[in-house]
């Protein structure tokens, strides 16, 4: 999920049925109707002029027609596999599924669905306690199962050698400006448009950190701004996050927002900043001036150009990913980075040699 906008004005959507782009061509040579979007004077604008002007603001869109493209591949993909390993096994597609996939689900005891209705009872009102166990075993077993279904389908995969080469449209996003953290020559950059405020941005903390523990120095997070119109508390956060980068103490602030969410104004970032031990006359000062009103407006603009709408969004080696996905989405993404990224090293290599 991601933190949007109330209203979300999709000009770029027109774009997008344009026909495929093609070659500028001088006036003189007058290309016909159907590769010419405009006339200006005797001037004609083709699909590819505005392929090239309109490139940044079009990632946003062209990169949910390939999300759709990609899950289309590997349905596609999976269902090959369970159909050439059920006919090697002389079996039905369906026995194959409940021998390989349901058969080996993690059953749901009922202290688990207990341990999630007691955890957070009110998210299950409306219901009676029975109702609730009910609907939490369905929701475990669902995610079980897919699971189990991820990893049979994975091991075929691996066996039959399935290389993917659809490619991912990439945004050349900026990943020198902002504060980050890891390697800068990781094979792996993500950049994250984040706002202090928004729900969802607080919650894939926990997966960016275990994405941190995992990969390590193969990574490098870079954070952007991105404060919506909706989040009143939101822009001053960001100031006060700029303020603490100055005393090299972002990441300390960057935490210490996303965990005392509910309370952004002007004394809570004040208050934040002396518990973190930062200089408080220097930081309220820094805050108080609005010194870094700027770059949260300069962060935001240059999302939009490449067409960031909600939080979080990130752009991982310049591809799009929106919302609190959980880990698995992000680990197949950078799994997929480090092989690419590893093949585009040694064919350089062997290019030099």
């Amino acid at each position: 999920m991601a933190c949007k906008p109330m209203r979300i004005v999709l000009i770029a959507a027109a774009l997008a049925a344009l026909p495929a782009p093609g070659v500028a061509q001088h006036p003189s040579s007058r290309p016909g109707i159907e590769t010419v979007v405009a006339l200006v004077g005797d001037v004609p604008v083709t699909p590819a002029d505005l392929d090239a002007f309109a490139k940044d603001r079009l990632t946003r869109l062209r990169n949910e027609e390939f999300t759709i493209r990609r899950q289309a591949l590997d349905d596609y993909i999976a269902r090959m596999l369970l159909e050439k390993e059920a006919a090697r096994r002389g079996i039905t597609v369906a026995v194959l599924t409940s021998t390989e996939i349901e058969a080996k689900a993690a059953p749901v005891t009922e202290e688990q669905k207990r341990a999630v209705y007691e955890s957070a009872p009110s998210r299950f009102a409306g219901m009676n306690e029975n109702q609730a166990l009910a609907h939490i075993e369905a929701n475990l077993k669902q995610g079980r199962m897919a699971d189990a279904r991820r990893r049979f389908v994975g091991e075929l995969r691996t066996r039959a050698g399935v290389k993917i080469l659809l490619s991912a449209p990439r945004a050349a996003v900026d990943a020198a400006r902002g504060p980050s953290k890891g390697s800068p020559t990781a094979p792996i950059t993500i950049v994250e448009f984040s706002d202090f405020q928004c729900p969802y941005c607080r919650q894939v903390i926990d997966t960016l950190k275990r994405i941190e523990e995992r990969y390590g120095e193969k990574v490098r997070f870079v954070f952007r701004d991105f404060p919506l119109a909706m989040h009143k508390d939101a822009p001053k956060a960001a100031e006060a996050a700029a303020c603490a980068h100055e005393q090299g103490q972002f990441w300390a602030m960057h935490d210490k927002l996303f965990a005392t969410q509910s309370n952004l104004q002007g004394p809570d970032l004040k208050r934040v900043a002396r518990d973190l031990g930062l200089n408080a006359t220097e930081f309220d000062h820094c805050l108080d001036s609005g010194k870094f009103e700027f770059q949260w407006q300069q962060n935001r603009a240059e999302g939009q150009k490449y067409g960031v709408s909600a939080t979080p969004t990130f752009f991982i080696n310049g591809r799009m990913v929106t919302g609190a996905l959980p880990y698995q989405a992000f680990s197949d993404i950078l799994d997929e980075e480090l092989v690419r990224t590893a093949s585009d090293s040694l064919d350089a290599n062997l290019k030099r040699e």
